[in-house]
């Protein structure tokens, strides 16, 4: 698992300037998802949506703690989450790499093995990659070349890349690939199932990569996303202040290119780790007997609509992301129906013939992997909490359209065949009045089913057909609704 992740930096997904042979490689020979998203875009969220299988308005812990604004931050006790059933199922469970799925609660306490690496950015100053260090007589940690925009209010703007002046043996990835290898050969030699993740602190920003990675890619040779021509005509105005925020317009466009480069390089600096963790694999004999998952918890905009980072904008570049399985005896394919990372830990839990049930929110992605073609809900919800400050979104992605709605300003809803690159928003447009009250009745419906109580404010503020129910919620209407 990666962190902050686009779709497009890799090979198997159409980049023919991405050098990722390793996880083209993982696609070619299983089952590769054209359309896997997040069931929302920030991290913590997302993580501990895959832990539990829950929707994150039903797990309630809905922002990164480091910018909470007010929300719960860990899973209460008692929360189901699978790796606690594959423990009782006797299998060994272990973590590398990222938790960033609650505050107080640690890994351990949802019953993986492995060094508890916290926060949102590579740890830099934890005792077991200081260890590592000095076990193998490697370089601190240190950075040039840093780069910034400015803020509005005047000050340095997040660091976005730096150089790192450390060889690859000593990167944070390294590491971790190396700490992944150690735990699979303990996990190997017990004899028992395991589930083994390594979850990588990258590609999110700053990217900080040593010398052959942060110039790997030519930025001349960097197509800009199209979307870099975002005006926010007629687009939620927060959408605008996040670009302020991320002080896009305080760099020249040639900065714009060399973060996209450094950005590819650090895939690549990934994807290198993510080989020598699948050539450990091999060496053990166990490819064939192991099931293998690449995903990340959510996209990154690297300019896309003159943005940085995610937030509160539902764009593909940060809602649609990398899926892959491989599996053992499923054959090479691509699937386009809507998936979910969500939909991993049903489908983890189905593969370890260990019941799903409490993954409520959750669908086994076994019979897709294996080529079987089961009824299959034909759009998909997304959802958003805040981040920075209280911002409520919900999105339905179909086929065709996207609809997404913000209670504060202006819907949204884009024409993903005509404009992919979602920089008009037609929700206004006469013509489209049969599509958006067919999705907002269809998104209602949805959100109303699995009692995501954001529907409320859908009941009386738009066209969301009949309802069956006293929409004041006060018991005392003896009305009808139906």
């Amino acid at each position: 698992m990666t962190d902050q992740h686009r779709v497009d930096t890799l090979g198997a997904y159409g980049n023919n300037q991405a050098r990722t042979p390793h996880l083209d490689e993982l696609a070619a020979t299983g089952t590769r998802f054209d359309r896997w998203y997040t069931p929302t875009a920030i991290c913590t969220p997302a993580r501990a949506s895959l832990l539990t299988g829950q929707a994150p308005f039903r797990h309630k812990v809905l922002a990164n703690h480091e910018r909470n604004v007010g929300y719960q931050e860990d899973l209460p006790d008692g929360t189901f989450t699978f790796p606690m059933a594959l423990r009782e199922r006797g299998y060994n469970v272990g973590l590398i790499g990222k938790w960033h799925a609650g505050t107080v609660k640690a890994p351990a306490d949802y019953g993986f093995d492995g060094p508890h690496l916290p926060g949102w950015h590579n740890p830099v100053e934890h005792e077991d990659y200081l260890a590592y260090l000095k076990e193998h007589d490697l370089p601190p940690y240190e950075i040039t070349d840093r780069i910034r925009g400015t803020l509005p209010n005047g000050g340095p703007g997040n660091l976005l890349a730096a150089r790192l002046k450390q060889p690859v043996e000593a990167t944070f990835e390294h590491y971790m690939a190396t700490r992944t290898i150690e735990m699979l050969r303990r996990y190997a030699s017990d004899g028992k199932p395991f589930y083994l993740a390594t979850h990588f602190f990258g590609p999110h920003l700053p990217y900080i990569v040593p010398d052959s990675y942060f110039d790997m890619v030519d930025p001349a040779a960097v197509e800009l996303p199209k979307s870099i021509a975002e005006t926010f005509e007629g687009k939620p105005p927060v959408q605008r202040n996040y670009s302020a925020h991320w002080t896009f317009d305080t760099m020249p466009i040639e900065v714009t290119r060399k973060l996209i480069a450094v950005y590819w390089g650090y895939v690549t600096l990934i994807d290198q780790q993510i080989g020598r963790i699948l050539g450990e694999l091999d060496a053990l004999g166990l490819t064939d007997a192991t099931s293998v998952f690449f995903t990340c918890d959510h996209g990154e905009f690297t300019g896309s609509h003159r943005l940085h980072d995610k937030g509160p904008a539902m764009y593909e570049d940060i809602y649609r992301t990398p899926g892959i399985i491989r599996t053992p005896g499923a054959p090479p394919q691509v699937r386009d129906e809507f998936v979910s990372l969500l939909d991993c830990t049903a489908t983890i839990l189905d593969l370890a013939q260990v019941d799903h049930a409490e993954a409520v929110d959750s669908r086994s992605l076994v019979p897709l992997i294996k080529g079987e073609n089961p009824a299959w809900q034909p759009d998909i919800v997304g959802e958003f909490h805040g981040h920075h400050f209280p911002y409520p979104q919900r999105m339905l992605r179909e086929d065709r359209y996207k609809l997404v709605v913000n209670p504060d300003s202006t819907n949204e809803l884009y024409d993903l065949a005509n404009d992919p690159d979602e920089l008009l928003n037609v929700y206004r447009h006469p013509e489209m009045e049969p599509v958006r009250g067919r999705m907002m009745r269809r998104l209602y419906s949805l959100l109303k089913e699995r009692d995501d109580r954001f529907y409320h404010w859908m009941t009386s503020m738009y066209d969301i057909g009949e309802v069956d129910h006293d929409p004041t919620q006060s018991g005392l209407d003896e009305a009808s609704y139906r």
